[in-house]
């Protein structure tokens, strides 16, 4: 084997395929974790988000499927939607040349269509956990017996409370002797959890210990009353203008809001939420990553694992209530080795919160620069747009709220308009 970084147990095919996707020296998880992996041990990684974990674990799958190929061969959890498409992603790049087939089985899109690609019989399934069970239990002929690696990315989330009982459905099903990866930038203390995903004496591959955020990443906050929140945010947006901004909302409707609201004053922000459909939610991702709109609103579903390169800051609009979902957000920037900001929003409600991120991360954070004239300037125009964002809403609401009987139908309708319009005039906005 050629003597190329990757080379200490990597095959000459995959270490190609590292070559070509521009990764050049393994990361620091890479080099802990890829060769216990490719001796056949558990392991448990952790290391900060934008850490290279998905190569980790990604490449020692590859070069067990290239030894035997295997149909079923791997089953990866994730606990979001889009963070399965991108681990998805990175599969068929790095396995391009050797074949692999991957299947992304997710909630929000067709049952149908996904038990056709299940019936091929992929090598690798990347799944969210309750749309899973859905296929085990309702698709026939679709089994994970012959099952070989079980990956839990972000695992800390996916053995949390809100999976318990689809993992426990999942483990039921699958062989015993098998390989369990476990990786996550924040991990559980609780030994019961981890060992729910019965692995055999892990080896526990950890970069750094205390949960960290990246070097690169400057870090800030405002202190600022909450009714002027929009006013500041507003600030914020025109004097870092020409970055691309992530803005972090506590729920689903906040995040609507605050991008109508940005849109009104001519900005072009876009909804990312769990409220939207699955394609609209890839589209407004899709969006924002490709640069024609440089603002995103999320909620939670986006601040884990998600991997959009050019995040230049991520504002926390609302600040996190659980300080672990702090590092994950502001890790959507400063990512390989990039440098970015994040800014944290703290009304007088939300001293206490912050008081325990800064604990949690053991730094004391800087105050960012505002100027309190400037932004009382705007109040009068974000009020207005306010007031159009609020009606806006109204408006969605009620629309929601009429086609009650007929929403299934609705949304393969719509679908089918846009497979009819992709080439059309509907794509040059």
């Amino acid at each position: 084997v050629t003597s190329t970084p990757y080379s200490n147990g990597v095959t000459e095919v995959l270490c190609e395929a590292c070559e070509q996707l521009g990764w050049k020296t393994p990361t620091k998880i890479q080099v802990e974790a890829i060769p216990v992996a490719l001796q056949g041990k558990d392991v448990i990684g952790l290391a900060e988000t934008g850490s290279g974990k998905t190569g980790a674990f990604a490449l020692p799958i590859l070069q067990s499927l290239l030894a035997s190929a295997q149909r079923l061969h791997t089953l990866i959890l994730t606990p979001t939607r889009e963070l399965a498409f991108q681990i998805a992603e990175q599969f068929e790049a790095l396995g391009s040349s050797i074949g692999v087939k991957t299947a992304v089985i997710v909630g929000g899109i067709d049952m149908m269509s996904q038990s056709l690609v299940l019936a091929k019989k992929p090598h690798i399934v990347i799944a969210t956990p309750g749309r899973l069970i859905d296929h085990l239990e309702n698709t026939k002929g679709f089994s994970l017996r012959a099952l070989k690696f079980l990956v839990m990315d972000e695992a800390d989330r996916i053995l949390n409370m809100d999976f318990e009982t689809e993992v426990d459905k999942i483990l039921k099903v699958i062989p015993r002797d098998r390989r369990t990866f476990l990786f996550s930038a924040t991990m559980t203390k609780k030994v019961a959890k981890l060992q729910r995903a019965a692995l055999k004496d892990p080896v526990k591959c950890a970069v750094n210990t205390k949960y960290s955020t990246v070097e690169k990443l400057q870090q800030y906050y405002v202190f600022i009353p909450s009714k002027y929140k929009d006013c500041y945010l507003v600030s914020i947006i025109n004097e870092l203008a020409g970055n691309s901004f992530m803005i972090f909302c506590s729920t689903c409707n906040n995040a609507q809001r605050v991008a109508l609201l940005l849109r009104n004053l001519g900005i072009t922000a876009i909804p990312l939420h769990g409220q939207m459909s699955q394609n609209k939610r890839l589209g407004s991702l899709n969006k924002f990553k490709s640069k024609s709109r440089s603002v995103l609103l999320a909620t939670d579903v986006a601040s884990r694992g998600l991997d959009i390169p050019h995040v230049d800051c991520v504002i926390n609009y609302d600040i996190p209530t659980h300080s672990k979902d702090y590092i994950h957000r502001v890790g959507r920037t400063a990512r390989a080795g990039r440098s970015g900001k994040s800014i944290t929003f703290v009304t007088q409600y939300d001293v206490e919160l912050f008081q325990r991120i800064e604990t949690l991360i053991g730094k004391k954070l800087p105050a960012f620069p505002t100027q309190e004239e400037e932004v009382m300037m705007l109040v009068e125009r974000v009020s207005e747009a306010q007031r159009f964002a609020r009606i806006e809403m109204k408006e969605q609401g009620e629309k929601r709220k009429r086609p009650r009987g007929e929403e299934g139908d609705d949304t393969e309708q719509s679908s089918g308009v846009r497979k009819k319009v992709r080439g059309g005039t509907m794509d040059q906005k």
